[in-house]
């Protein structure tokens, strides 16, 4: 092993640019040359490779987002667009790729590794619905910043006497939405698992106005049949029975940005670190993540083939808490 290159594929995440920098200056250490895929798996196809040394990763791990970019490319999705990433990698004589990134993203990197390519992957996103880690680069900090608004928008709640739905993100995966409903004290939570019904909604939001609570909180994920936009045209219709007046907010993209926190830091300077010491030992074809506080791998083809599954137990536990 000799050249490795890095790339960031699909949403980005906070946390991203820690695991690039761990990535790189590890790599270094252990006497590689280290080179960049900017913009994604576009980068690949389109020849997007820039040299990284030392000082292109320095004061970087406070920073959200992706230095590198990232980006969506159907044309990866074909055996043709990943032989001309092949290509691209074989032109500057590169021997593996670490893939910071998703679901997507990693069945993407499990396609080039079928290839015969050699590919670790490290598992980032905010939605947590990887397989193969417990907790994924983002998650935590994009969570902190779903129950920091939470937090804001109840005390407006309280204060005008009202009923909030505050969606928040993570596509067909609800650990975001029941995480951040715990945490911020929730009357209800909507998520793609359990399949809910607004009359079901309503009759929480009915039941808190009932018991003289100053507000109430649902919070929604955006996967789920019952989000904020249905919900919202359910009441419009049912006002009156609410009890309170009602508000939604969709938080959306927010939870992407700004800076990752201690925990993401840390998390993707291990996952990168563990990435080139996989690669050093010759191994391939694994994603990196996290499991009872213990950076392990996990099969790609594991990773792509396996549905993570969330914990429903904590679901009751938040219609306990709320009565």
């Amino acid at each position: 092993m000799k050249r490795v290159a890095v790339v960031t594929s699909g949403g980005d995440a906070p946390g991203m640019n820690a695991a690039i920098r761990a990535v790189v200056r590890t790599g270094l250490h252990k006497g590689w040359d280290v080179f960049g895929i900017r913009q994604g798996y576009i980068g690949l196809i389109n020849d997007n490779v820039i040299p990284l040394g030392a000082r292109d990763v320095g004061g970087i791990i406070h920073q959200g987002g992706t230095i590198l970019g990232s980006g969506r490319c159907p044309e990866f999705e074909t055996e043709d667009g990943r032989l001309k990433a092949i290509r691209t990698l074989s032109q500057h004589a590169i021997d593996a790729l670490v893939v910071i990134g998703g679901n997507g993203s990693q069945a993407g990197a499990y396609a080039l590794s079928t290839m015969g390519y050699p590919v670790i992957g490290v598992a980032s996103t905010i939605d947590n619905d990887l397989y193969g880690s417990e907790i994924t680069i983002g998650a935590d900090t994009a969570l902190g910043v779903a129950i920091e608004a939470i937090d804001r928008l109840k005390v407006t709640a309280s204060s005008h006497e009202r009923a909030f739905v505050v969606e928040v993100m993570g596509r067909d995966c609800g650990y975001l939405a029941l995480m951040a409903g715990i945490a911020g004290g929730a009357d209800a939570i909507v998520i793609p698992e359990v399949e809910t019904d607004p009359e079901s909604v309503a009759t929480v939001i009915r039941a808190a106005y009932s018991r003289g609570k100053r507000h109430a909180l649902v919070v929604a994920a955006e996967g789920a049949r019952c989000n904020a936009q249905r919900m919202s045209l359910y009441f419009q219709e049912h006002k009156q029975r609410l009890g309170f007046e009602l508000r939604v907010t969709i938080l959306g993209h927010v939870q992407r940005g700004g800076a990752p926190g201690a925990f993401d830091r840390l998390l993707a300077t291990r996952l990168g670190a563990a990435a080139t010491e996989h690669l050093a030992k010759g191994e391939h074809g694994i994603l990196v993540g996290l499991i009872k506080d213990e950076v392990t791998a996990t099969s790609l083809e594991d990773v792509v083939s396996s549905k993570k599954q969330l914990d429903l137990r904590l679901l009751e536990l938040a219609r306990v808490l709320a009565e």
